[in-house]
């Protein structure tokens, strides 16, 4: 395996790491800022990534979709993971701040991506593209920004999706709360245990084109544009 190789994979690591931690921190960081200690207590606000480490989001996810496409005989896939969710005393969160409260604690972590991203675009902008001439540095270093960006907006455009388990689900049911309108509530609580099962979905199949691909791609033209 060539060196500029190994410098995609680890600059591949490095960003989703960052892009993952940081969003699982950004809900326990809030929530804490609503008085609710729980992932402060469990040591989750650390940004050492082994404490965030899941099994399936982090390691199985997204070494298959990096790595099955290349198996195949073709490029690398895009890089996508999550990590294990930190937890939280959203009830704590309610009695002090409301579901408006709430719903900001869902939206952290996508606006944690977000921000990144359009920080990574501005960064990524102002750098030349790397020649022969670079060092290995400069180049682990235009790799990083660029995979930090394509993997930022990738879970922020994901988690805006209403997934079971997600946080744009878990956005629509304090919403929904906060109006009282339970029923929707009550059906992404009941279907919580098959968020995963339509995540391998959504991943596997030909939906991923229109829910994650169009829209990345959308946005990602925008922020380079």
């Amino acid at each position: 395996m060539e060196s500029i190789d190994l410098l995609k994979i680890l600059a591949a690591v490095l960003s989703l790491i960052v892009a993952i931690v940081g969003h699982e921190i950004m809900h326990g960081w809030v929530a804490y800022m609503y008085g609710d200690t729980t992932a402060k207590n469990a040591g989750r606000l650390s940004i050492n990534p082994i404490s965030h480490i899941d099994l399936v989001g982090t390691i199985i996810v997204p070494a298959t979709m990096y790595f099955l496409p290349i198996l195949l005989g073709g490029e690398s896939g895009f890089l996508f993971g999550w990590a294990k969710p930190v937890p939280i005393n959203m009830a704590t969160v309610i009695r002090r701040a409301g579901y408006n409260g709430a719903m900001q604690v869902d939206l952290a972590g996508i606006v944690y991506n977000f921000t990144l991203a359009v920080l990574a675009s501005i960064v990524i902008v102002m750098m030349s593209q790397p020649n022969t001439s670079d060092s290995l540095f400069y180049v682990l270093a235009y790799l990083f920004v660029f995979q930090l960006l394509i993997i930022n907006v990738v879970l922020g455009v994901f988690n805006l999706l209403p997934i079971p388990q997600f946080d744009g689900a878990h956005f629509l049911m304090h919403l929904s709360l906060k109006y009282k309108i339970n029923s929707i509530a009550e059906f992404f609580y009941k279907n919580e245990r098959y968020g995963i099962i339509i995540v391998l979905i959504i991943l596997m199949t030909p939906l991923k084109n229109y829910l994650l691909l169009l829209p990345v791609q959308t946005i990602l033209s925008l922020l380079l544009s």
